[in-house]
């Protein structure tokens, strides 16, 4: 749902996609980062709800197996709560689902079935989405926003909710985006983040609990490669593997071992290689393959066999082999090296993709689904993979 992490470059959050990449020495350019892109392309797969038109199908109807959704020459994706954004190996943005704040880029409000082009973006490297705001990195390294923005979330000065796409203030060398609830972050050439929107919480990790409608920096964070967003908190994953987290904590999900909001980054674990968020939960690609988790299990969102709150990171169960890691609202996905893709936590709505309305407390084998090449999470009741 709220994701992630590198300009389609480490996450599988952004980058390493396709292989559980070592830990970096230095931040991605944008050149790295559109390769990567270009060796991702595939066919956007749906399943779930699709009372927004999420799924991309035309209104053909909720589903709980996954199926292609037709778009071809996709190399980015990610689900926000009712949208999705799809970045095409042409530099050009397209969208479908909800559109009531105007997240779908292309004016007015109305929900959009199938998928719609942004016609004033061209040149992008990578897309995310917040919870109904939508981002667009471009080759230049400026960051474009669209959608609510109530917090300050598209970072133009502003709260004045854009339908169309607008500049984020103070940004011109972005390698990677990141977008959360009502909060978005982006990281820069030289490996420091950035950050803006709301920050009640510490969701910005400057330090305080202040909105901030452009963007400040996120701590004294360096040598950032991976960066994702969740409801109200955020995780970055820095070169040589290490996590850290900071924001909204009540339910365990910056990972620190406490329920304390953090309002300045502290650090969570290594050894990862990506990192992506859901509401009020955690994961991390590990460069082992397999996936941590911790925060909020209520709905088994963690996959580690119970519904126990983890304030530090824990197994998802039966993953091994996991290249690319994706979150919805209450749920987690992970494409593994062969292709396949797993999937545990909420599934009253078909999310999970098994055929089932059963919450899973460890992770599933997704039938029906071969050659995946990257989980792009999804919302509070639908889910959304790349296949190729």
């Amino acid at each position: 749902m709220f994701r992630r992490v590198f300009a389609i470059v480490t996450t599988g959050l952004v980058a390493g996609l396709l292989t559980p990449a070592a830990p970096v020495d230095a931040a991605v350019d944008r050149t790295d980062a559109a390769a990567a892109a270009a060796a991702v392309v595939g066919v956007p797969w749906t399943t779930g709800a699709d009372g927004f038109g999420q799924l991309g199908n035309g209104a053909a109807g909720a589903r709980r197996t996954y199926a292609s959704m037709g778009l071809t020459n996709v190399v980015d994706i990610h689900g926000g709560r009712e949208h999705v954004a799809v970045l095409r190996g042409d530099g050009s943005v397209w969208t479908w689902g909800s559109n009531k704040q105007g997240q779908l880029g292309v004016g007015g409000s109305t929900n959009r079935p199938s998928p719609v082009q942004v016609p004033t973006i061209s040149g992008a490297v990578a897309v995310e989405t917040g919870h109904n705001f939508t981002m667009a990195l471009l080759g230049d390294g400026s960051v474009w926003t669209w959608g609510m923005n109530t917090d300050g979330q598209l970072g133009d000065g502003t709260t004045t909710v854009r339908r169309t796409p607008v500049k984020v203030l103070g940004i011109t060398d972005a390698v990677a985006i990141a977008g959360g609830r009502d909060m978005a972050y982006a990281i820069r050439a030289n490996g420091t983040v950035m950050g803006w929107g709301r920050n009640d919480e510490g969701q910005l990790g400057d330090g305080t609990s202040t909105r901030r409608l452009t963007p400040v920096r996120v701590g004294t964070l360096t040598g950032v490669v991976a960066i994702a967003g969740g409801r109200d908190h955020g995780l970055a994953v820095l070169a040589g593997g290490a996590v850290w987290a900071w924001g909204s904590n009540n339910y365990g999900q910056v990972g620190d071992g406490t329920t304390a909001d953090r309002r300045s980054p502290v650090q969570v674990m290594t050894g990862a290689t990506d990192v992506i968020a859901g509401a009020h939960h955690s994961y991390a690609l590990r460069s082992d393959g397999q996936v941590s988790a911790w925060g909020r299990n209520y709905r088994a969102n963690l996959g580690d066999g119970t519904t126990a709150n983890r304030t530090r990171p824990v197994l998802v169960r039966n993953v091994t082999n996991a290249v690319s890691i994706g979150s919805g609202r209450d749920f987690g996905q992970a494409v593994l090296a062969n292709g396949q893709v797993r999937t545990w936590g909420h599934n009253a709505f078909g999310q999970l993709g098994d055929g089932t309305i059963t919450n899973r407390n460890t992770s599933v084998l997704v039938p029906g689904v071969t050659g995946a090449v990257k989980a792009a999470g999804g919302g509070a009741e639908y889910a959304v993979v790349l296949v190729n």
